[in-house]
């Protein structure tokens, strides 16, 4: 298997840059992928990216993500608080994910503050913005 990382978003997430920018700043989701695959590659890591609005999509993205990838960058966003078929989903593909959100979910509303797929991931990472992308890529860059 080739040192490859999967890049996953969720649900409104091609709206970066556009939906409120006070809680999830101007970055657009293309600008967040280029980042992310630059500082992967510089890794030693290819990187491939999926964002869909849809449930469905996203769990096969992860079951596509265990058959060519090392690993898995989940923001499964507001899928997060809802989903138990995409936190069994995680569990179940056998490669380690890390979860992130670029916003502090636990300081945000009370509906917002738990995460179902954040049980099934090695590590979750909320409130660092870009960084939190850039720091689970790290995480991957230390694995055996």
């Amino acid at each position: 298997m080739s040192k490859r990382l999967a890049l996953i978003h969720g649900p409104n997430l091609n709206l970066l840059g556009q939906r409120d920018p006070a809680m999830y700043g101007t970055l657009t989701l293309a600008e967040l992928e280029a980042a992310v695959r630059d500082h992967a590659s510089a890794r030693g890591f290819e990187l491939s990216t999926f964002q869909s609005n849809v449930e469905g999509e996203l769990i096969n993205a992860l079951h596509d993500a265990a058959q060519s990838c090392v690993g898995v960058i989940f923001n499964p966003g507001g899928y997060s608080h809802t989903s138990v078929a995409l936190r069994d989903a995680v569990e179940a593909i056998g490669i380690p994910t890390v979860e992130v959100h670029l916003s502090n979910i636990h300081a945000r509303e009370s509906f917002r503050r738990t995460s179902l797929t954040a049980s099934a991931a090695k590590a979750c990472i909320s409130g660092l913005g870009k960084t939190g992308y850039l720091v689970a890529v790290d995480h991957f860059s230390q694995l055996d």
